[in-house]
């Protein structure tokens, strides 16, 4: 992932301004180490900071058509480069950099290319012939991207908050899907409506090779690289399926030729935490080379003001989970490694939470997946792109693959419903989709493990010591204040009120506390979806053990896990992980 800044249309192009573009272009050298760059045109400035994962050697930005007259700066990942390079013969190319491609089919196409585009991506165009320019972001926001307003009318663009916030009156996220026209006024115009976008119910049989074939082709586009990378493997069912298909396929790609067929990936968590076990055994049953993490809660602790100000948010979830990512991306940087592939998505897209346990019936199954989905540009694509991006690490998301959402958002929702009855536990289709008795891609008590949300699956006490932290330096009275002084999105609980306190140190303008959600949830479900089921109300945690009843850990006062009982044959797998096991006290 590389910074961009942008600042168009400003009251003057003094050098003074030049210098203040520079200095704050300067706070996303993180996101690109490798190399800065800036272009001027009298008031418009873009500046760039790169991470060189495409043609380190001469894909330095911005970038530019032939004659210079249409300059880009480009955040992301443009997978089908090659392709879109065949079309555009009559075109000059000045690097071999991916992103090349973009202003070139600007000049063939106008705004209308975006959709051809099959990556992830956040960039800033402009046409120097009539100082035109456009604002685009990816289809569902695994770029982070942000836009303001001067009070002198200029626009301000940015990778992150941190570029802009104190130079805007007002700013805002940048709409995934959307691109922004100076040449139609200065509004969004939305680029990705996909059918499942209107959240109409879907009809496609479920065909069990299909979604195989869509998530293969998935992973190995994600493969395009000329630095060395790997996978993150906590052990789950996401991360586990990623590796084995990258592990399936490397051998053939010019990756492998250049850093060599074995594959390396990484785990982090406390001491003797889920993960860590899990982890190790998948990375064994696929042979690779495997990079074990460990980190304590004090580590954790110290680690949160970092974490606030590089995930700018004050979401709870969100930065119990962005910690332990944060300090795997430091570890894994260290090692040269500067992209990985992780598995976000998949629980939003096959309702892989626990509460979905307790859909009521498929249309709000679905419409549930369809509102995760189009929030995920606040929650997991935030805290995956900018928890790696903290120290120059790429993450790449398969299960965000456009034509994979397509094809896995038209199956009937009927398909993905949780009946443990029937041995369909969540993520059911996902799993019977790789369960291939012939060629394994992993074992059956790997491809059937429960869900663990990424901040539970480190280790269940690193939230429980996040929460005794927070009593620490949270008081009853602050609590009983905590209305007047935060009365957006009033934190319910100590642990929000303290994430919220160093959140607002480094963002106080109000347009900051606005770029972050709020409302009800339990086990990161959305409002909506707390209706369900009635005790909930009395348990609002997104920690995946507030689905009561749902997770084998669940933490309630009145009831108490117990070990799923010995299994008679590895088929019963999947039914015995779909029962309930707590007993009342």
């Amino acid at each position: 992932m590389c910074g961009i800044l942008a600042l168009l249309g400003c009251s003057d192009d003094s050098q003074a301004k030049r210098v203040r573009v520079l200095e704050l272009s300067r706070r996303l050298r993180h996101r690109g180490p490798d190399w800065s760059g800036i272009y001027q045109n009298g008031v418009n400035y873009l500046a760039h900071q790169r991470l060189a994962i495409i043609d380190p050697a001469s894909g330095d930005q911005p970038l530019f058509n032939e004659d210079k007259s249409i300059v880009v700066t480009v955040n992301g990942e443009i997978y089908n480069h090659e392709e879109l390079r065949k079309g555009l013969k009559n075109h000059k190319f000045h690097t071999g950099s991916d992103c090349d491609v973009i202003a070139h089919l600007y000049e063939e196409h106008g705004e209308n290319f975006v959709d051809m585009l099959d990556g992830i991506f956040s960039f800033v165009l402009l046409d120097t012939r009539d100082n035109s320019f456009m604002v685009a972001r990816d289809a569902v926001g695994v770029t982070s991207l942000y836009i303001g307003w001067g009070l002198d009318g200029s626009l301000w663009v940015s990778s992150e908050m941190k570029g802009l916030h104190e130079d805007c009156e007002h700013f805002e996220a940048f709409p995934p899907g959307h691109l922004y026209s100076s040449k139609s006024g200065g509004g969004f115009k939305q680029w990705y409506n996909p059918p499942w976008f209107s959240e109409s119910i879907p009809s496609m049989p479920y065909e069990p090779l299909a979604i195989r074939s869509a998530f293969e082709d998935a992973v190995i586009k994600r493969l395009m690289t000329d630095v060395p990378f790997g996978v993150l493997l906590s052990g789950g069912l996401d991360s586990s399926l990623v590796a084995s298909i990258t592990a399936r396929h490397l051998a053939g790609t010019k990756a492998a030729k250049r850093w060599g067929p074995q594959l390396h990936s990484f785990c982090v968590g406390l001491e003797g935490s889920p993960d860590l076990k899990a982890g190790k055994e998948v990375a064994d049953y696929l042979g690779t080379v495997h990079h074990e993490f460990h980190f304590t809660v004090q580590d954790g602790i110290d680690a949160i003001e970092d974490v606030i100000y590089h995930v700018e948010t004050y979401d709870v979830t969100t930065i119990r989970a962005s910690t332990p990512m944060f300090l795997m991306s430091r570890k894994i940087k260290s090692l040269g490694v500067k992209m990985v592939l992780s598995g976000e998505g998949s629980d939003e897209i096959f309702g892989g939470y626990l509460y979905f346990h307790k859909a009521p019936n498929k249309q709000e199954f679905h419409q549930e997946t369809c509102r995760k989905i189009k929030a995920l540009h606040k929650y997991d694509c935030l805290r995956a792109n900018k928890a790696t991006s903290a120290f120059g690490l790429e993450a790449r998301v398969p299960f965000l693959d456009k034509e994979f959402i397509n094809t896995a958002m038209s199956l009937d929702p009927e398909s993905k419903m949780i009946k443990p009855e029937e041995g369909r536990i969540e993520k059911w289709v996902l799993r019977r989709a790789f369960d291939d008795e012939e060629r394994p891609y992993l074992p059956k008590h790997i491809l059937y493990r429960q869900k663990e949300q990424f901040s539970d699956g480190v280790g269940y006490s690193w939230i429980d010591g996040l929460k005794a932290h927070a009593a620490e330096n949270v008081n009853d009275k602050m609590m009983s204040n905590a209305a007047h002084i935060f009365p957006h999105n009033t934190p319910l609980t100590k642990e929000a009120y303290y994430y919220r306190m160093i959140f607002e140190r480094f963002f106080p303008q109000n347009s900051a506390r606005l770029t972050v959600p709020g409302g009800a949830t339990v086990a990161c479900s959305t409002a909506k979806a707390v209706e369900w089921d009635a005790s909930w109300s009395n348990n609002m945690d997104p920690s995946g053990r507030a689905a009561i009843g749902v997770h084998l850990s669940a933490y309630d006062g009145n009831k108490v896990a117990l070990p799923l009982p010995p299994h008679k044959a590895i088929d019963d797998m999947p039914m015995m992980m779909g029962q309930e096991v707590v007993i009342q006290t």
